[in-house]
């Protein structure tokens, strides 16, 4: 069962808390510093770093990529918004890991919000936050991860665009990366409907209720995320954003057909699993009547046999005329027995032409 932790955070400020108060989380892990500074023709890598060396080299790099993991210190990540004149309110939101996915414009950087999927099982999200200036893009994430490994190695073999082309280009890489996560996913989520659906019709069971409730809370998850997600890079895309060159937008509209797709398969799975609920309250409707039919035609069948039984049973002296006269028959008993198997089977021949048992209606 998914775990929906951001469904239950928390917001740390205490009501009337000036704004652009940093307050870090207590049981936030202490943040980790990693810095790749590079250019068309040369590169360097610290795998951890300081801030008096992030300050060292904050103008000595074409771009300079700045990746905190870990957000229990507000000091420290305060001393790097210095360094990099970052916005108070936006520094404010980096620490606050509730924020949906969104983009602020400011005048000399630009701040992009994410949710990235958590690995392991369930289903949970982070809040990764990107700067994007002149010269640098930093990362700020919850935890120390390796999801953006791959662009460090194509950095290092200076391998496509990534080194020719300015920190907006290297932002765009991380936001792609983070919006293809999502594929795989959902396609779980596809591959689990298909065998509900398999089982809910074949056999319906209350374990299955169960299963599709945790599988519509999860697209709703999703959907919380992807949905601003989209509207997110649409507006980058669409307004005139400083640093973000014409060149990398094209790129961005690609991420945004990804999202529109990432959306489109999150409504469809959401009306699968609706649509598989009501499948699975219409078997079990189904199924109820198929047992109610079958009891009322048992009970049926024993109406008529108690009423013999009954008339037979009241026992009455023979002294009278009115009595019963077949109370001494000899072969009596046998000739009730009789009686009640034809009346039992005129019943069923009766059912079977009405197609109530054993066909389609015959009228």
């Amino acid at each position: 069962m998914a775990r929906h932790r951001h469904l239950r955070r928390k917001r740390r400020h205490i009501a009337g808390t000036p704004p652009g108060t940093l307050v870090a989380d207590p049981q936030a892990p202490a943040p980790s510093i990693r810095m790749i500074g590079y250019g068309p023709a040369e590169i360097r890598e610290w795998e951890t770093c300081t801030v008096a060396q992030v300050q060292a080299e904050r103008d000595k790099w074409t771009v300079l990529w700045v990746d905190i993991s870990g957000l229990g210190d507000a000091t420290l990540i305060g001393e790097i918004g210095g360094i990099f004149a970052l916005h108070g309110l936006a520094l404010e939101d980096v620490l606050n890991v509730h924020q949906r996915p969104k983009t602020e414009i400011f005048d000399d950087h630009v701040f992009i919000v994410l949710r990235s999927l958590l690995p392991g099982p369930g289903l949970d999200t982070e809040q990764v936050s990107l700067f994007v200036g002149e010269r640098f893009v930093l990362t700020f994430q919850e935890r120390a991860n390796d999801r953006l490994e791959h662009i460090r190695v194509r950095i290092r073999q200076a391998q496509g665009r990534v080194r020719r082309l300015g920190p907006d280009y290297l932002a765009y890489r991380c936001i792609d990366t983070f919006v293809d996560a999502y594929f795989p996913v959902l396609e779980a989520y596809g591959e689990m409907l298909e065998e509900l659906e398999d089982d809910v019709v074949a056999k319906p069971d209350p374990g299955h209720v169960k299963r599709l409730h945790g599988v519509k809370r999860d697209l709703l998850l999703l959907r919380r995320v992807i949905w601003p997600t989209r509207e997110m890079l649409n507006a980058l895309i669409r307004d005139e954003t400083p640093h973000i060159a014409h060149q990398t937008r094209i790129f961005l509209r690609d991420v945004y057909d990804h999202a529109v797709h990432l959306m489109d398969f999150v409504e469809t799975y959401r009306e699968v699993a609706s649509g598989l609920l009501d499948v699975y309250l219409s078997s079990l409707s189904t199924r109820m009547n198929e047992i109610m039919k079958v009891l009322t035609m048992i009970a049926t069948l024993f109406i008529p046999l108690s009423f013999l039984t009954g008339l037979w049973g009241m026992n009455f002296d023979q002294g009278s005329p009115w009595n019963q006269p077949e109370l001494r028959l000899h072969f009596g008993y046998p000739l009730a027995l009789g009686l009640m198997a034809c009346v039992a089977a005129t019943l069923i021949w009766f059912f079977r032409r009405k197609g109530w048992i054993g066909g389609k209606d015959r009228d």
